[in-house]
């Protein structure tokens, strides 16, 4: 059987990275994208390597369609095909609501949402011609509760879910499986950019009724089952991995 391939957008570290390294674990090639942490990347495929699999590392911004077109182009010279995307690349500007500007707007929901849409496109093309695949998104609870200073990251982010939903209808009939991961407060890099970080995470960990917050692995290890066989009946859904945090009032 030819060799299956994986793209992670944002691969170079955290939940990205995770995922990447479990999914060559199970015998994927991967794709590792980034866009400012070049020796990450390169980190990265070098740990993959060393599981004996394939790692291309690309340099691309995908809030960019033609910047999509490319990474594409290279996945095609490399690989030949493509089988899984996981949607993970995110940014934002963390702003109360009333200092927002248009740059801020357009900047975050580019990344995070723009590229959802045409990411998939492009992927969906490539996973038709060997008979299907599979998209994951990574979202979070922003999404559809409020979150100091996450405008327009839960914005961006609900609108994640709400393609994740058309693109699972719309890609049923050519094989591809489509759903999202939310997770609640994890401590990563990206997380050194909110003004009230250890404020967040004390709160989070507090108020969990699963008595931690989430771990980067805790969200990956969701990921990895929906696109797994034993999910193939679920599509279209936002599968929340957050310990209970949003069960509270």
């Amino acid at each position: 059987m030819e060799q299956k391939v994986a793209l992670v957008t944002g691969s170079s570290r955290g939940i990205g990275k995770n995922i990447a390294l479990k999914l060559a674990e199970r015998g994927y090639d991967l794709v590792i994208n980034y866009a400012r942490s070049k020796q990450a990347a390169l980190d990265t495929a070098q740990e993959i390597e060393a599981l004996g699999r394939k790692a291309l590392v690309v340099k691309a911004n995908v809030g960019k369609p033609d910047k999509i077109k490319a990474l594409f182009a290279e996945i095609d010279e490399t690989f030949g095909r493509l089988d899984i995307l996981v949607n993970n690349a995110a940014s934002g500007v963390l702003r109360p609501l009333m200092e927002l500007e248009e740059s801020h707007w357009d900047w975050t929901m580019d990344i995070n949402s723009k590229a959802l849409l045409f990411c998939a496109q492009e992927a969906a093309k490539r996973m038709e011609k060997t008979g299907g695949g599979h998209i994951v998104s990574l979202s979070s609870l922003g999404s559809i509760r409020y979150l100091k200073n996450y405008t327009t990251v839960g914005v961006s982010k609900a609108a994640v879910e709400a393609l994740t939903r058309y693109l699972a209808v719309e890609l049923a009939e050519k094989g591809i499986i489509v759903n999202a991961v939310s997770g609640g407060a994890v401590d990563t890099d990206a997380l050194t950019h909110f003004p009230n970080r250890e404020e967040l995470l004390a709160d989070a960990a507090a108020r969990t009724p699963a008595g931690r917050i989430v771990e980067p692995d805790d969200l990956a290890k969701a990921v990895l089952f929906l696109l797994s066989d034993d999910a193939k009946m679920i599509r279209g859904q936002t599968l929340i991995v957050d310990g209970g945090i949003s069960l509270l009032a």
